[in-house]
């Protein structure tokens, strides 16, 4: 049997398109100025207090250790401290030195100590984000889009549909032809976690850490059990997203990048014809 001729189709909405690159291009800037930020105090704890003298509720601290002359970097979870030379604590600078800091300056942005500079970038990325997160769901709202591609139906969320789309992956086995025209299970939860649930974290809890907001809407501290609780959350929330992206564009490779990055800024996808 002769295999149908090939056909573009359209995959993806203008708006989609535009707003996938401008969350793609906000959410990377928001980190690397993010730990810009966090180096300048690179500890985190639980409750509403945290200092250098006030340690009770600390749960994570990046550091360094003498001999200065060839100091060693570690990062601490609780009891538990593990050596990160060369990454975290410790990293070789743009010079070629030995650099004390928590990230290295390849992972920051500015990628020098500059506290007010990443602050001033984070905030205005921030507002990106917020507006055109808000953007992408009022699009999916009004189209459908958010019931039709985002959210997993009951049917998919069944534990063998799940299990199925978990042993496809595993073997890097992934959708063709008109399969391709919609996410699976895993792809659905992956972007509605991000989407709706840890980004609209990441804001609520940056909003806490303000004390013009925290000012103004005192619940949002409360919400988080303190400002520290708050800083500790947004971290652990934006690590999530991080990792997201790297496994996202990992997955990306793997299926086929120009044929998936072409659909996303053409946003039509060629699908059929000889396999």
């Amino acid at each position: 049997m002769l295999a149908p001729p090939p056909r573009r189709v359209l995959r993806h909405h203008w708006l989609v398109r535009l707003t996938h690159w401008t969350n793609a291009l906000a959410i990377i800037l928001l980190l690397m100025t993010g730990l810009n930020i966090f180096g300048a105090h690179p500890r985190l704890y639980w409750g509403d207090a945290g200092s250098v003298d006030h340690r009770a509720g600390q749960w994570l601290e990046i550091g360094a250790s003498p001999p200065w002359r060839d100091p060693g970097g570690w990062l601490q979870i609780g009891d538990q401290r593990f050596d990160t030379s060369g990454l975290l604590g410790v990293s070789t600078s743009a010079k070629g030195a030995p650099n004390i800091v928590a990230f290295p300056h390849w992972a920051t942005l500015p990628s020098g100590r500059d506290l007010a500079t990443a602050r001033s970038w984070h905030f205005f990325f921030a507002w990106v984000l917020i507006l055109n997160g808000l953007t992408w769901l009022g699009h999916g709202l009004v189209s459908g889009r958010l019931w039709r591609d985002i959210l997993p139906s009951r049917s998919q969320l069944s534990p063998a549909h799940l299990w199925h789309d978990i042993v496809e992956h595993a073997k890097l086995r992934f959708p063709k032809g008109e399969a391709a025209l919609s996410y699976e299970v895993l792809q659905r939860l992956a972007y509605a976690g991000v989407t709706l649930i840890l980004i609209p974290t990441v804001i609520l809890t940056g909003l806490a850490m303000s004390p013009g907001m925290d000012a103004a809407w005192p619940f949002l501290d409360a919400l988080w059990g303190g400002r520290q609780s708050a800083r500790s959350v947004h971290f652990i929330a934006m690590a999530l997203i991080a990792g997201f992206l790297a496994l996202h564009l990992v997955l990306v490779l793997l299926s086929g990048p120009i044929r998936q990055i072409g659909a996303m800024i053409t946003g039509r996808l060629t699908i059929g014809g000889a396999k």
